[in-house]
This record gives structure tokens, sequence and C-alpha cells, in this order.
């Protein structure tokens, strides 16, 4: 069993990958699993920390709300956070660097194959907006495929349940 984090140091797991990859079904896995076993932990969706129009990432939002999120979470002693978003896999110092406090970095990035990107998008994009989405996702695996660094692991979601994959990447984590 892996060690608790020191005070002064958190871990943290990146997920990356294509829209419908299953991102945001992964991290919500680990927290089921990692509640039922009592395992102290936050999940944060990165989307949600630079969502706006126009969009802001030449201003670092991202970093800086994660930064201030982070903080009240170690406020409370959280020391473990799940951190999603497209391309995180690409930007883990940044995000590293963000936390303030030199985290254990862990990444991995989930693949799925056009078929099942496209069917898993179908189910929850509404109206026009499916095929943008679609031709996003495709050209999205392929900088990933290209761009992410060789430390970082590959999890195929190709006809794997959700529950196989949170199993596993707890296993390659040692959180529990």
């Amino acid at each position: 069993m892996k060690p608790e984090p020191t005070p002064e140091r958190s871990e943290v797991l990146l997920i990356g990958g294509r829209s419908g990859v299953g991102k945001t079904s992964l991290a919500a896995e680990l927290h089921h699993q990692l509640s039922a076993r009592q395992v102290r932990h936050a999940v944060i969706e990165g989307d949600n920390l630079d969502l706006a129009w126009p969009p802001p990432w030449e201003h670092g939002l991202a970093e800086r709300n994660l930064a201030t999120i982070w903080q009240n979470y170690r406020a409370l002693g959280y020391r473990r956070l799940i951190y999603t978003n497209t391309v995180s896999v690409l930007h883990s110092a940044d995000l590293a660097r963000a936390m303030g406090d030199e985290p254990v970095l862990r990444a991995v990035l989930l693949t799925a194959n056009d078929d099942t990107a496209r069917a898993r998008l179908a189910g929850r994009e509404i109206g026009a907006g499916l095929e943008v989405h679609v031709e996003k996702s495709s050209k999205r695996a392929a900088e990933l495929g290209q761009q992410t660094p060789a430390w970082v692991q590959r999890l195929g979601t190709d006809g794997r349940t959700v529950g196989e994959l949170g199993a596993q990447v707890l296993a390659w984590l040692g959180w529990t």
C-alpha cells in the first residue's frame, strides 16, 4: 500500500483525451471507488475553470482558478486530486505549478476509436452540434496522439466498462 503524501506534497492524476473518450465518466467512477474505500480526494473538471466567451486561454485563467480552488481543498486537508481536461496531459507542468506544492504527478491519456467517440458524443450532444464535436474530437485525438509525452500512460476505452477502467487506474495509482 502506498503511504499518504507528506503534508507538503499532493498527488494529482491528470485525465486527458479526445471528446467522447470517457474522461468525466472515469473521474466519476474513480470518485465512487475511492469514496467507497474512504480515501480522501477531490475531483475538478478542468473544462469548467475557463469556460467563457471569448475564450480566456491566453490569460492562464484555468491555472489561476485551479490554484485558488486547490488552495481551498489543501486548507481542508485534501492531498489527492483527480483533474480532467482534454489537453491536461499536454500542460502537466503548468497545472502542477498552479497547485503550488510540487505534486506527485501521474497522467493518463484515454483513447477511443472514431466510432466509439461518435457513439458516445451522439448520446450527449443535441442538434447541429454533433458533427462539429465529432470533427473536433477526431482532430484532437490526432494531436494528442502525437504530442502527449511518453511518460503519460495510454489507456484504451473501446469496449471496456467504466468500472474496469476505474479499477485499472486505481491499481496503477496505488491510492487504495
